[in-house]
């Protein structure tokens, strides 16, 4: 008969692996929703070919390297990788490139510097960055919200798998450039910024762009509040947009954005809460996070506005995944008893 008594110390139960990936696939369902209802339900092609394919080559891997597969699969950071991966390709990219991208980001970025744990960059970004240097014109191809909604879904395979479009439809109708990109274009032209009136971000409500920002942003809020994520760093990574940003508007309100379009237009509320915050290339010390998060969403502000690409979140994230160490080192709390 077991005993009805408890034995202390009375410590509560810690989250494995697996419960915690899974809340964070919970907390993007909002976002994945809002991505289909607004670009098509081909993101959901792109998540089931990803996930298919991150499983697939993480299982021939770790066989490889004499590792369990049924217990390394189970923690769900491979699937976790792969709907990051899929929710940040255009809805209407080919198969392949989703394909590659995930397997590059399993094998090369994860598997080969030694699996979950001890990689060293975020494999989703790294994926990302991969497929947007090698295929920019398929990675800035967005669909035009709502164009493909009343699609059959005869076309929609025709247009990921064959790359085939149905009759009287051209690319152009179907596709078009993200906000950021477009802002971009016209200020590289010299002419006035369409980010500078209000009426922009009612626009990018009216597009999907700042309703799917909203709904990262629920389910990031609920991944603080399961504190499943560290909350420095998405407060880190939006003060430092909204304070740079804020600044440089004031400034020339003719020549830079709203501090409001950067928080709602690209990648930003997915990477503050869902891809920063990844616990094994993220800083760990409570005011490193916040550094690691500031000096992202202040990169994130640079290479939009001066670098060669529109949404910077993917690059900022990996050129801080290397300076993690050294923030970790000079954030570092005080040992209780030692002396500074």
């Amino acid at each position: 008969m077991k005993s009805l008594w408890v034995t202390s110390p009375h410590l509560p139960p810690q989250n494995s692996v697996s419960k915690i990936m899974f809340k964070v696939l919970v907390a993007l369902l909002p976002g994945i929703f809002l991505l289909a209802l607004f670009f098509g339900w081909g993101v959901f092609v792109n998540i089931l070919l990803a996930v298919f394919t991150a499983l697939i080559t993480e299982a021939m891997v770790l066989k490889l390297r004499r590792r369990p597969v049924l217990k390394s699969l189970k923690d769900l950071s491979a699937p976790l990788t792969a709907v990051l991966l899929g929710i940040a390709i255009p809805t209407v990219a080919p198969w392949w490139l989703i394909v590659l991208g995930t397997g590059f980001a399993i094998v090369i970025v994860k598997q080969l510097y030694g699996g979950l744990g001890s990689n060293l960059f975020n494999p989703a970004m790294a994926g990302y960055a991969f497929l947007l240097i090698s295929f920019p014109q398929e990675m800035t191809a967005w669909a035009v919200p709502g164009s493909l909604n009343a699609w059959q879904f005869s076309d929609i395979i025709r247009l990921l798998f064959l790359e085939q479009l149905p009759e009287a439809i051209a690319v152009d109708g179907i596709t078009m450039a993200t906000p950021l990109d477009a802002v971009k274009t016209q200020l590289a032209m010299n002419q006035e910024s369409v980010v500078a009136v209000p009426a922009t971000v009612e626009r990018l409500f009216a597009q999907g762009w700042g309703w799917l920002s909203l709904g990262y942003f629920v389910g990031g809020l609920w991944l603080v509040q399961q504190r499943v994520v560290a909350w420095q760093i998405p407060l880190g990574i939006l003060c430092a947009l909204a304070l740079i940003s804020t600044g440089f508007y004031f400034y020339d309100d003719q020549s830079y954005s709203t501090p409001a379009f950067h928080l709602l237009a690209g990648a930003t509320m997915v990477g503050a809460f869902f891809i920063a915050t990844d616990p094994v290339t993220a800083a760990t010390s409570p005011k490193g996070r916040f550094v690691f998060g500031f000096m992202i969403g202040a990169l994130t502000y640079l290479i939009r506005v001066w670098g060669g690409y529109p949404d910077a979140m993917a690059f900022a994230v990996l050129l801080m995944n290397i300076a993690v160490p050294v923030i970790d080192y000079y954030t570092q709390p005080k040992v209780f008893g030692v002396r500074r």
